[in-house]
């Protein structure tokens, strides 16, 4: 299990917000933190403690008038530490090649793969040739309906008719290279881990993944490892100290270190 860093950027700030209260119309999201610091600052404090798999997220639409900002908060994080990051957010084949020539070590895709509430196979495969297998993330962002893990797009608003199974898992390995699973529930609150959901994916581990949503502190932390079989890594957001929570950052490293 790895500690996974995280950079989410909404409006051309750093921030963290709760999941799902992020919407479109007027750019809108419940805020818990918004930071002083540009997302370069937290990029250069990650390649210091030597952290690499985390994901930078553009939370805004490409058709947003904050789109631009958010965008170059992404592209400075990645100049300052090249390699360090996968990045995500309105991914789609046109604009893919820019953020890895940019510096990311991966692109994470959702919204893009979806249709008509579906997996559309074909756009997987197109994003697959254009970056190749090797250098793919799917982000499957989801939403607990009918005692089960639904995937939610367009920025955790809509509903897919896709749920997280063995099987889904099965047939989505083969386009990919890492899963990114975002609890939206309880993403930004920090109110406790979707134990059931961390489960499910810690059975399957087939291909590395890494979870996020909900880790309020070490108790969490050390649930997610029991439940998960240590087989899934971790994103820590608004819990830590660094983005205004109560959880010592330094010592969430020393946690993973040993």
């Amino acid at each position: 299990m790895e500690f996974r860093p995280c950079i989410d950027i909404h409006n051309g700030k750093v921030k963290q917000i709760v999941g799902g209260t992020l919407r479109d119309a007027g750019d809108a999201a419940q805020e818990n933190f918004v930071s002083e610091q540009d997302a370069a600052f937290y990029a250069a404090l990650y390649q210091k403690d030597r952290l690499k798999g985390g994901h930078i997220i553009l939370l805004n639409a490409a058709d947003s008038p904050y789109y631009e900002a958010t965008k170059e908060q992404a592209l400075c994080a990645l100049r300052a530490y090249p390699g360090g990051f996968q990045v995500g957010g309105g991914i789609c084949p046109e604009n893919a090649m820019e953020f890895l020539q940019a510096g990311a070590s991966h692109v994470i895709v959702t919204s893009y793969v979806f249709s008509d509430g579906r997996v559309h196979y074909g756009k997987l495969k197109k994003l697959v040739e254009t970056v190749g297998k090797d250098r793919l993330v799917l982000d499957f962002s989801c939403r607990r309906r009918e005692n089960a893990w639904y995937i939610v797009t367009d920025r955790w608003q809509k509903f897919t008719e896709e749920k997280i199974t063995t099987a889904f898992l099965d047939r989505m390995m083969e386009y990919a290279d890492e899963l990114l699973v975002h609890a939206a529930d309880v993403e930004g609150k920090a109110s406790g881990i979707e134990e059931g959901l961390v489960r499910l994916l810690g059975e399957w581990g087939k291909m590395p993944i890494t979870y996020a949503g909900g880790v309020s502190g070490f108790a969490d932390l050390s649930r997610l490892k029991e439940a998960g079989g240590g087989r899934l890594h971790v994103t820590i957001g608004s819990a830590l100290d660094i983005f205004g929570g109560s959880m010592a950052y330094e010592e969430a490293l020393r946690f993973f270190r040993q």
